[in-house]
């Protein structure tokens, strides 16, 4: 392993410690010594600069499992870079929040920085990888990770119900997600990333397109909180304030971000992608703006407003993807949107964190967050207001923080969209900019309302839960008020990121657009002249402004009073007619009847395996391509069916037994037969202790009662039993003639032929459950193991007299 795969596994590895830590370190709080691995981590990334910046790409390689093309292979380019340094970044200034958030005698922070350390490098993990298989192992933790911090006060209602709601709609999605890298794999017979995409013309040419793009999309919006899978990311606000502002800001959300912007060199270009991603960005840039407006709650309105400006970061994307239509990285008439939603990503991570963490001190110091028992803190919390002013006036776009940049970019790309000539743009096309523009009107009010209602007015302090209202700690200010300084430091000076993390990205974005020795023309300013950019910022500002100055006369309407978003109701109806199904099948299914499973497992196989026979054509049955059966064979076989038969006939539980062992011994006289020795043993000795124990057991039990059943129920078990054998014998016989017509060679002569070779061994048998079948008896094994685990801790506890008797 190299140390870049060191790197990306550390936090799994230092998670591994931290409960030592806290137990054992109680003087220290164990948010110290978690700090230094994402500060070491930040520093170690940022050591790739100079090389993604000549845009070189640093590639390791880590053979896993080769023969299905799953390897463990990280590679850093500029697009994977930025993301390493905001997870890393914002991770240390997070991890220094949450040191004086959370109490090191309240709180169980062994917990906390575990989780938080295994969603660290999940996220690392999912970003730095080349294979798609690997991602989505990744993927899936970082699913794990967060429920578990949301659900981190676990004591709480609405804890556990946000940690659910983000478990089955992120899943979900990863599973979908799943299922597109399996069809990108069937395409082009590769899961690496680079290989997919030197390939894209195979993806795009190919039937299957369309269907891996959707699974891909699924996967993607539902973690980055696109409309309508938006629903989860609300109510996981019921995390601790440092989880929200790493996961649901800066992080996790941005995974979905990420793969978009990763995959658009193999889906770009495309009408499909291009439209299917840029309404779902401007959807939920919309909705989430304006959701967030009829908010009371402070982490409420940051939720919602996440959600919008992911949407914007999801537009834009769209809306640059179109440049590998034309090939042409020089004309910035279509890469301006990839630019902005680069640049766009950064900002928001360091506004937004800086605003979660504000929001956190507000809550912690005044024990409350619904802004109308807030009001008139900036006197009594002036550090907490400055950098709450600094980071929604970002957010809203006002100059000349970094938002306004980014959000000038973003007009310029929306309105860039309707000159392409594509996709129908010169037509419909100019709604995108409208949308955008009304969208960007709410975000101004929305921002507006969050300042004013918080901060200005007079202080009212018999609303709060406390009896004294301070300004925070200076440790808890200190990472807000540097991400407020980088809001401020990017706004004054942007080309400081051009050509370090902007145009790197922007070519892990828009692979092969650039001639090799080419960049991207970035540069990034405040003034650009009267251009229509400009005039819509001002239209903004205005509307916005008239709107917060309005609000006595429709806060009162139920827009503003209806704060729950009405697609929970769609969720909540859909979880309980999941649960009353699943019930209602359980019902019918789970009767503690052997009979019953045996009829739903074999009717499910008869129906299964008939379809597909009737569906591939059954190959014709070719008896002369039998072997001879000899008298004494016949004779076995007629007694074997004869105590077959016996059996539903016997009323006396040791005849029952008898008659079954009978099977079981004649069975293995078939195996002696056909020559197979070891087997023959083993069903001997298998069959001889079966029937002991059974009849040790069963002689103590009364007498078999014979079960009073319909007609109806004895034809459908007959039916079934005649149609499963019928089954069985028509698969093998079918089988036999499929190989000998078409030319298949027995998978016999295969283990024959190699068991020594390749096993070392010559007992067939043996290689074949030891080796070729490895995997299926180490995990038969398994449940061996934990059935007497099982057992042995029943017995223990019985003993213990915690089980009544």
């Amino acid at each position: 392993m190299t140390v870049l795969h060191w790197a990306t596994l550390s936090p799994f590895l230092i998670a591994i410690l931290i409960p030592f830590l806290y137990k054992y370190v109680r003087k220290v709080h164990t948010g110290w010594f978690v700090l230094l691995l994402p500060l070491t981590l930040f520093i170690y990334f940022l050591s790739f600069l100079p090389s993604t910046r000549e845009g070189n790409v640093i590639f390791e390689h880590l053979a896993w499992v080769p023969s299905l093309g799953i390897n463990f292979n990280l590679y850093i380019d500029g697009l994977s870079l930025l993301f390493a340094l905001l997870i890393t970044g914002i991770g240390t200034l997070v991890v220094l929040y949450s040191i004086y958030y959370l109490s090191d005698i309240k709180e169980k922070l062994n917990n906390f920085y575990v989780y938080l350390l295994m969603f660290m490098g999940a996220m690392l993990g999912v970003v730095l990888s080349d294979n798609l298989i690997v991602i989505y192992v990744f993927w899936e933790v970082t699913s794990i990770a967060s429920s578990l911090l949301i659900s981190y006060w676990y004591g709480r209602e609405k804890s556990i119900y946000g940690a659910q709601k983000s478990m089955f709609i992120t899943v979900f999605g990863g599973l979908s997600m799943l299922g597109g890298f399996s069809i990108l794999y069937v395409i082009a017979g590769t899961f690496s990333i680079r290989e997919l995409i030197a390939n894209a013309d195979i993806v795009m040419a190919s039937s299957l397109f369309l269907p891996a793009m959707i699974l891909v999309l699924l996967g993607a919006f539902t973690k980055s909180a696109q409309f309508p899978f938006h629903i989860w990311l609300p109510d996981a606000m019921e995390a601790p304030t440092p989880v929200s502002a790493y996961l649901h800001s800066a992080t996790m959300v941005k995974a979905g971000i990420y793969l978009v912007a990763r995959l658009t060199g193999v889906f770009g270009g495309s009408p499909e992608w291009f439209w299917i991603i840029t309404i779902a960005g401007l959807t939920t840039l919309t909705w989430g703006s304006i959701s967030a407006v009829r908010q009371k709650d402070l982490k409420s309105i940051l939720a919602f407003s996440t959600i919008s400006q992911l949407g914007l970061i999801m537009s834009l994307l769209g809306v640059g993807s179109a440049a590998f239509y034309f090939q042409n990285g020089d004309n910035a008439l279509y890469t301006t949107a990839i630019l902005a939603a680069v640049f766009h990503l950064i900002n928001h991570a360091t506004f937004k964190g800086s605003l979660f963490m504000a929001v956190g001190i507000i809550d912690h110091e005044t024990g409350t967050r619904d802004i109308r028992n807030l009001g008139g803190l900036m006197t009594i919390m002036p550090i907490t207001a400055t950098v709450s002013l600094v980071g929604l006036a970002s957010m809203a776009g006002l100059p000349p923080f970094n938002g306004f940049l980014s959000k000038e970019l973003f007009f310029t790309g929306m309105l860039n969209a309707t000159e392409y000539g594509i996709f129908n743009l010169e037509t419909i096309g100019y709604i995108i900019p409208i949308v955008a523009w009304v969208a960007s009107v709410f975000t101004f009010l929305y921002c507006m309302i969050m300042f004013f209602r918080t901060f200005t007015g007079k202080f009212d302090g018999s609303k709060l839960k406390v009896d004294h209202v301070h300004e925070a700690p200076i440790g808890m200010l200190v990472s807000p008020v540097i991400l407020g300084i980088l809001v401020i430091f990017f706004g004054l000076f942007p080309n400081v990121l051009a050509y370090s993390l902007i145009e790197p990205a922007m070519a892990g974005i828009l692979p092969g657009i650039l001639n090799p020795g080419e960049f991207f023309n970035v540069h990034i300013s405040h003034w650009h002249g009267f251009i229509p950019e400009l005039f819509m910022t001002i239209g903004v500002i205005v509307l916005g402004a008239l709107l917060y100055l309005t609000m006595s006369k429709w806060q009162k309407t139920a827009f503003y009073l209806g704060e729950r978003d009405i697609f929970n109701y769609a969720y909540d109806y859909g979880y309980d007619g999941l649960i009353k199904g699943s019930q209602w099948i359980t019902r019918i299914q789970m009767t503690g009847r052997l009979r019953d499973y045996f009829i739903y497992m074999c009717g499910f196989m008869i129906l299964l395996i008939g379809y597909t026979l009737y569906k591939f054509d059954l190959p014709s049955l070719d008896s002369m391509e039998l072997s001879p059966i000899d008298p004494f064979v016949w004779i076995v076989a007629i007694v074997f069916i004869g105590s077959v038969i016996a059996v539903p006939f016997i009323n006396n539980r040791l005849g029952l037994i008898i008659t079954t062992g009978v099977t079981g011994f004649i069975v293995a006289l078939f195996f002696v037969v056909f020559r197979a020795p070891d087997l023959a043993l083993t069903q001997l000795l298998v069959e001889t202790v079966t029937v002991i124990l059974f009849m040790l057991a069963f002689y103590h039990l009364p007498k078999l009662k014979k079960e009073k059943t319909s007609k109806g129920i004895h034809a459908i078990k007959l039916i079934i039993s005649i149609s499963f054998g019928v089954m069985v014998t028509v698969v093998s016989l079918s089988a036999f003639s499929m190989g000998s017509t078409a030319g298949f060679p027995s998978i016999s002569e295969y283990f024959t032929e190699f068991s020594k070779e390749l096993a070392g061994g010559y007992n067939i048998v043996n290689v074949i459950l030891v080796d070729f079948r490895g995997l299926d008896t180490m995990l038969e094994i398994l449940v061996v193991a934990i059935a007497v685990i099982s057992i042995i801790s029943l017995i223990k506890l019985r003993f213990k007299g915690s089980e009544d008797v």
